[in-house]
């Protein structure tokens, strides 16, 4: 009877199995020369953009890959992270919804562009200026060093495997 009760009330949550590759991309995302050479904006909203240009990227691998739940779940990460960094900025709980409302419809816009940009409908530097840059003319330099570190990285991920993307194997 115990092993029912085990199964029936179970704590494991099915996003675990995504946190290594979670982590991973957070912290690619963190990586200084994004700020250093790339001249990404360190701040919140710089940070936030950095992260989103490659969560966009493997969510694009899983989606190729047929992950679907998986992204989701990586997805669910995401905003379940966001949410808890807008806590610890001292954002309230009546307008934290409505932060991460917004910083989803960010996702989702990016995740569109970014999908153009690599597959070659649209062009990559112009998308990084607009969405990573937000608009801001970064130095021929810096935008080389951004737009050939995400490209490398996108080479890199369709190298993977669904089991090594998901076990964090960034390349």
């Amino acid at each position: 009877m115990p092993s029912i009760f085990k199964r029936l009330f179970a704590s494991s949550d099915p996003k675990d199995a995504m946190r290594p590759l979670y982590h991973a991309l957070v912290a690619e995302g963190r990586q200084p020369h994004w700020y250093v050479e790339g001249r990404v904006p360190d701040t919140i909203d710089g940070r936030f953009d950095m992260i989103v240009a490659i969560l966009s990227q493997v969510l694009m691998r899983l989606e190729a890959l047929g992950a679907t739940q998986e992204s989701v779940w990586l997805t669910e990460l995401f905003v379940d992270d966001m949410d808890g960094q807008l806590r610890q900025e001292g954002i309230g709980d009546v307008v934290v919804g409505k932060h991460v409302g917004r910083m989803m419809s960010a996702l989702g816009g990016r995740l569109s562009a970014y999908r153009g940009a690599l597959s070659g409908e649209a062009d990559l530097r112009e998308t990084l200026s607009r969405n990573l840059y937000r608009g801001d003319s970064p130095s021929a330099e810096a935008l080389a060093h951004v737009e050939s570190g995400l490209r490398a990285r996108w080479v890199r991920l369709g190298c993977l495997s669904r089991d090594a993307l998901i076990a964090g194997d960034l390349g």
